[in-house]
C-alpha cells in the first residue's frame, strides 16, 4: 500500500489531490481503526463516504491489494458505529426504502409520468426553482428519467423460446431501476438472447439482487436480498426443473453483476446458502460476456453510427470485463467504435453516490461528458443504467442531444434491422 500507483486511478484523488481521499490514505485510516489508533469519527466517515467504490485502484494495483474487500468490510462499520446527522440518515433511509423495490418505484414512475405529461417538470426546471433545491434533492430531480407509459412494458413472459435450436438455457435478471425505468433494455436483452439461440427463463418472483445495499454497507439487507434471488432462480422453483438447470444467469446492469458474482463471499458463513451461493455466482455473466463467447448466429444489419463506449466501473474494474462489450459492438457492420479519454475513470454514478455526494459526482460527470464530446460520437453507449442516467444528465446540462443507449439496445437494433 505504499507505491502510489492507485493515486492517479482514484477519482476523488484526481478531484482533490488529498491523500486521505485516496485508496492508500483510506487503507491507512482503516488500519488505524483496527489498531485502535482512531475511532469512526465524522472525519473518518467523510473519507469513507467520499469513496465511489469504483475499484479502479484494484485494477491499478501491481501488488494485488484487495481494496474492494477492505472498503466493503469497512462500510458496515461506518453504518453501525457512525454518527451521521438525522437528516442524512432519513435521506439514506428514503433512498433504500425506494430504489430496491420495483413496486414502490412504479408509484414514483406514475407520479413522474404525470408530471412530465402535464409539463410540470419542464415548467419547474424552466422557472429556476430546481436550482433552489438542496443539493441532494436537486440531484434526485435532475436524474429523473423519462417515465415509460403504463402499458406493461416492464413485463416479460416466464419463458422465451430461442430462434432455431437452443444453444444455451439462461435466466434473465430484471433488476429494480432497470425494469421500471428502462424496460426496453430488458426486452432488447431477451430478443437478442433468443435470436442468438438462447432459451430465456425469466423468474417472475425475482426481487432486488442487493447490489445497492451491499455497496453502501447495508450488509444484512444485502444478504436477505441475495437469499431471495437465489431461491427465485434455483432449478425446481416455479416448475423450471422440467427443462433442466440454467447454464447462465444473464445480467445487463454492471452493478448488479458485480454484487451477484460476490454472493459466495457474501454468504460464506451461511450454512444453508454458502454452497448454493457459490454455484449461483459461478453461473452469473454479463450479457456482453455471453455474447462474446457465442459465435454470432443472428445476422447483423449495418448501423451507420459513431459510438463512444463508456466502461461502467463495476463491469470494467469489479468484474474485469473490458474487451467483451467492444467485441460485441464490433460485430455490427458500419458501426464506428470510438474510445473515450480517461475511460477507466468513473462518471460519478456509482450506485447511489450521485444522490449522496452530488458535488463530487457532478464534477466527475462533467469531466466524463467533456471527454465524450471530444469523440464527436452519434451515441454514447454503456452497460449500466446508473451510468446512462448520469451521463445523459451531463449531456443535457451541456446542451447536447447526443443519444444515450445501452449496449444491448444497439445490438438489438442491428439484429432487428432498425436503422434509426
Amino acid at each position: 500500500m505504499h507505491c502510489g500507483f492507485c493515486l492517479p486511478a482514484c477519482p476523488t484523488y484526481l478531484l482533490w489531490g488529498r491523500e486521505a481521499d485516496s485508496p492508500r490514505g483510506r487503507i491507512y485510516l482503516m488500519k488505524a481503526h483496527l489498531e485502535a489508533r482512531t475511532t469512526i469519527s465524522e472525519s473518518f466517515e467523510r473519507h469513507m463516504d467520499a469513496c465511489l467504490g469504483c475499484m479502479a485502484c484494484v485494477t491499478a494495483c501491481p501488488s494485488g491489494v484487495r481494496y474492494d474487500q477492505l472498503i466493503e468490510h469497512t462500510r458496515p462499520l461506518v453504518e453501525q458505529l457512525g454518527t451521521r446527522p438525522l437528516v442524512d440518515r432519513m435521506y439514506r433511509g428514503l433512498l433504500f426504502g425506494l430504489l430496491p423495490y420495483p413496486r414502490r418505484l412504479r408509484w414514483i414512475a406514475r407520479a413522474l409520468r404525470t408530471a412530465q405529461r402535464l409539463g410540470i417538470q419542464r415548467a419547474f426546471r424552466a422557472s429556476g426553482l430546481a436550482r433552489m433545491l438542496p443539493a441532494r434533492l436537486a440531484a434526485l430531480e435532475r436524474l429523473a428519467p423519462p417515465a415509460m407509459p403504463p402499458n406493461g412494458r416492464d413485463q416479460l413472459p416466464a419463458t422465451i423460446a430461442p430462434a432455431g435450436t437452443a444453444r444455451r438455457r439462461v435466466g434473465l435478471l430484471l433488476g429494480c431501476v432497470q425494469r421500471v425505468f428502462f424496460p426496453q433494455v430488458n426486452h432488447a436483452t431477451a430478443r437478442v438472447l433468443a435470436a442468438e439461440g438462447c432459451e430465456v427463463v425469466v423468474p417472475q418472483g425475482q426481487q432486488c439482487c442487493g447490489a445497492l445495499m451491499l455497496h453502501a454497507g447495508r450488509i444484512e439487507d444485502a444478504r436477505v436480498a441475495a437469499r431471495r434471488l437465489i431461491d427465485a432462480f434455483e432449478p425446481g422453483q416455479a416448475g423450471r426443473a422440467r427443462n433442466g438447470p440454467l447454464d447462465h444467469i444473464v445480467i445487463n446492469a454492471a452493478g448488479c453483476g458485480s454484487a451477484m458474482k460476490e454472493y459466495a463471499e457474501l454468504l460464506r458463513d451461511d450454512s444453508d446458502y454458502a454452497d448454493r451461493a457459490r454455484a449461483f455466482a459461478e453461473r452469473c455473466v454479463d450479457i456482453s460476456e455471453l455474447l462474446a463467447q457465442l459465435e454470432p448466429q443472428a445476422p447483423r444489419h449495418p448501423l451507420r453510427l459513431r459510438v463512444a463506449y463508456h466502461d461502467a466501473c463495476h463491469l470494467n474494474h469489479a468484474q474485469r470485463v473490458k474487451q467483451a462489450p467492444r467485441q460485441v459492438l464490433q460485430t455490427i457492420p458500419e458501426l464506428e467504435l470510438r474510445e473515450i479519454a480517461e475511460s477507466d475513470v468513473c462518471c460519478g454514478s456509482a450506485g447511489v453516490y450521485n444522490l449522496l455526494e452530488p458535488a463530487a459526482a457532478g464534477a466527475l460527470r462533467d469531466r466524463k461528458v467533456a471527454h465524450v464530446l471530444q469523440t464527436d460520437c452519434d451515441a454514447l453507449v454503456s452497460s449500466n443504467p446508473g451510468c446512462l442516467l448520469q451521463i445523459a444528465s451531463g449531456l443535457e446540462a451541456a446542451g447536447r442531444a447526443t443519444r444515450v443507449m445501452h449496449l444491448v439496445e444497439v445490438l438489438d437494433a442491428s439484429i432487428g434491422g432498425h436503422h434509426e
